[in-house]
C-alpha cells in the first residue's frame, strides 16, 4: 500500500536548514516547492483510477484531479449525498478556510508578497483543518485505515509546502505571516452531517490550493530561474 510511503517521500523533498547568515538563492527554495507541490498533485491524483468509473460516468465538471483522488476516497465513506456520482456543493463554504477560486485577471496581477503570502495563509489553515476532520473521521468512521492514512499524509504534505513557501520569502527578503489559530472555537456539538459537510469543503479546497500552488509556483520559478 503506497500511501503508507508518502512520508519517507517527502522527506526528500523538503528543504534543509538554511545555515544562519548564508544568502540563499530565490531559485533554490522556489525548485523544491515546486517539486513538492507536483508530488502533492501527482501522489492526490493516483487514487483517481480507483474511481474512474463513477468520474466517467458522473463526475462534476470543473473540479480538479487532485480534488477528485483526495474527495473521492473520503466520500465513498460518507454515504449519500456525498457518495452519489456526480455529487458537487460549491456553495459549500468554511469562513475560516480561505477558498481557492479566484479571477485569472487577479491572480496573475498578485505581486510576489501577495502571492506567497494568500498561500502562505492557505496552507496554515490547511494543516489546522486537515487535523480537525481527521479527528471527525476517526469518530466518524474508525474502521477506515485509508481514509485516515490518506488525511494524515494531506496534512504532512501540507505541512511541508507551508515551510518551503516560507523559505521562499525569507530568500526573497519578504516577511513571513505570523502564524495564527485560523479555526477559532469548534462546535464540538456539531452533527455527523456537519462535519462531514465541512470535511467535504475541507478535502476540496485541499485539491483547489494544490492546484493553485502548483501554478504559482511554476511562475514564480520563470521568474527566478536557476
Amino acid at each position: 500500500m503506497s500511501y503508507q510511503l508518502a512520508p519517507l517521500c517527502l522527506l526528500t523533498l523538503l528543504l534543509p536548514p538554511p545555515r544562519p547568515g548564508a544568502p540563499i538563492s530565490p531559485a533554490e527554495p522556489i525548485s523544491q516547492a515546486y517539486s513538492l507541490a507536483l508530488y502533492m498533485q501527482k501522489n492526490t491524483s493516483t487514487l483517481l483510477q480507483t474511481y474512474k468509473t463513477d468520474v466517467k460516468s458522473g463526475g462534476a465538471p470543473g473540479i480538479s484531479l487532485a480534488f477528485l483522488s483526495v474527495s473521492l476516497i473520503q466520500l465513498q465513506y460518507q454515504g449519500s449525498p456525498f457518495s452519489d456520482p456526480g455529487f458537487s456543493a460549491p456553495e459549500l463554504q468554511l469562513s475560516s478556510l480561505p477558498p481557492a477560486a479566484v479571477s485569472f485577471k487577479i491572480w496573475h496581477a498578485l505581486d510576489d508578497e501577495e502571492r506567497l503570502g494568500h498561500a502562505q495563509g492557505a496552507f496554515l489553515a490547511l494543516t489546522q483543518h486537515l487535523q480537525l476532520v481527521g479527528d471527525d473521521q476517526r469518530d466518524l468512521n474508525p474502521g477506515s485505515p485509508i481514509l485516515l492514512a490518506q488525511l494524515g499524509a494531506a496534512r504532512l504534505r501540507a505541512q511541508g509546502l507551508l515551510g518551503n513557501m516560507a523559505a521562499i520569502m525569507t530568500a526573497l527578503g519578504l516577511p513571513i505571516p505570523p502564524e495564527e489559530d485560523t479555526l477559532g472555537v469548534v462546535p464540538f456539538g456539531a452533527s455527523a452531517f456537519e462535519r462531514k459537510c465541512r470535511g467535504y469543503v475541507v478535502t476540496r479546497e485541499y485539491g483547489q490550493w494544490t492546484d493553485r500552488a502548483v501554478r504559482d509556483l511554476a511562475l514564480l520559478k520563470a521568474k527566478y530561474p536557476g
